[in-house]
């Protein structure tokens, strides 16, 4: 991987958590079923091939993680407007995913830079009831290598 690449990885990753509100993560349990945890508070690293996620409530997950600390994490563009542009016209003018193949790291405390962050990401929703509820209390993070990843493409309507 490269710097350019990963920068189109960002851009496509930001895209598709605008979209979404989250990203998903794949892991596997100790008797090798797959597990999807949706997390909407994952982060890209600006220059390294990294990133982190804040983690509150991935129990699964972190079960997962403590048998194989790799995972697939995937965002995906869900926009309408994304979609039906690109169905009209018969091409898509970027990928609409990307599938990031990491090694998942350890609980830590997060930092202040991390916290800054994760408060800029949720403001809009900051005065509803539920944003209270979930994400009052966030202060654990994980940190990820990203080691390989995959676009998600569909051949016929790539540029």
């Amino acid at each position: 991987m490269n710097p350019q690449t990963w920068q189109k990885i960002r851009t496509v990753f930001s895209n598709a958590q605008r979209a979404a509100m989250h990203c998903s993560i794949a892991s596997v349990d100790v008797a090798m079923q797959p597990n999807i945890t949706p997390i909407g508070t994952l982060f890209l690293h600006e220059t390294e091939f990294s990133g982190f996620f804040f983690d509150s409530y991935a129990e699964s997950l972190g079960q997962n993680l403590a048998v194989n600390p790799k995972a697939c994490i995937q965002a995906i563009n869900s926009s309408k407007l994304f979609w039906l542009s690109s169905l009209l016209k018969g091409q898509f003018l970027d990928y609409p995913g990307v599938r990031l193949y990491v090694t998942i790291g350890e609980k830590r405390s997060a930092t202040t830079e991390e916290l800054h962050l994760v408060q800029q990401r949720i403001r809009m929703l900051k005065w509803t009831k539920g944003s209270k509820l979930i994400w009052n209390d966030f202060n654990q993070v994980r940190d990820f290598q990203v080691h390989a990843h995959k676009w998600v493409e569909y051949p016929k309507m790539m540029p």
